[in-house]
């Protein structure tokens, strides 16, 4: 978890504005610094991939004062862009080995827990409660209510939080979907684990979800189009 201070004090550093921690706080008090502060968190979002670490923030920050406050540039960034294409991929397989590993601990816990079940493809399984209509067919058209989260608790999407079902053919999803689905019945809620192979594979769902990383779905089918 970033601090909170910490997290003012890199939207203002990447406007130019690097202010000490307690300063930054008292920003927020201002609808102004409030906007300054979100568009900040978007450009850390895009940044995400490349787990810069703190002396890394460092030279990034001076180099995004630079080109914000028109100053000169300290070289010809244009030659630089296979360099930054270099390290995006370094730290993405860098951190999806880091993520396979921590998995199959995970993976291993949860199919121990009582009524989970493990399928061939990996797919953990847990029927939250029964159904009593139809399952859907791989080539069905469903409509659910879903919460999506990885390992660590963090939702990365939900209709619930959009207040509305989703609706999609099983077929379209990623392939946990597609399986963990057809064990249900229509008026059922289940939850499904998914390994990384079935769900975005090494490279991810940038900058949301990190490469081979476990997704954890609870899904209330609501009806099914065949």
């Amino acid at each position: 978890m970033i601090l909170r201070d910490t997290r003012c004090a890199l939207a203002l550093a990447a406007l130019g504005l690097f202010a000490a921690p307690a300063a930054a706080e008292e920003a927020l008090d201002s609808e102004r610094d409030r906007t300054l502060y979100s568009l900040g968190a978007y450009i850390g979002l895009s940044m995400r991939p490349y787990s810069l670490t703190a002396s890394e923030l460092e030279v990034f920050y001076q180099g995004m004062r630079d080109q914000i406050t028109g100053a000169e540039l300290a070289l010809d960034i244009a030659e630089y862009q296979p360099q930054i294409r270099a390290l995006q991929d370094e730290r993405r397989v860098a951190a999806a080995a880091r993520e396979a590993a921590a998995a199959k601990v995970y993976l291993d816990a949860v199919a121990a827990e009582e009524g989970v079940v493990r399928l061939e493809s990996g797919l953990l399984y847990d029927e939250l409660e029964a159904g009593d209509g139809d399952s859907p067919m791989a080539t069905s058209t469903v409509r659910v209510h879903y919460r999506g989260t990885l390992r660590d608790g963090t939702e990365f999407d939900s209709s619930f939080s959009r207040g509305q079902p989703s609706e999609f053919p099983l077929n379209r999803v990623i392939a946990c979907w597609t399986e963990g689905l057809q064990q249900m019945k229509v008026g059922g809620k289940a939850r499904l684990v998914c390994p990384g192979e079935i769900g975005y594979g090494p490279n991810g769902s940038p900058p949301n979800i990190p490469g081979n990383a476990v997704l954890s779905f609870e899904i209330e089918l609501l009806s099914v189009t065949p």
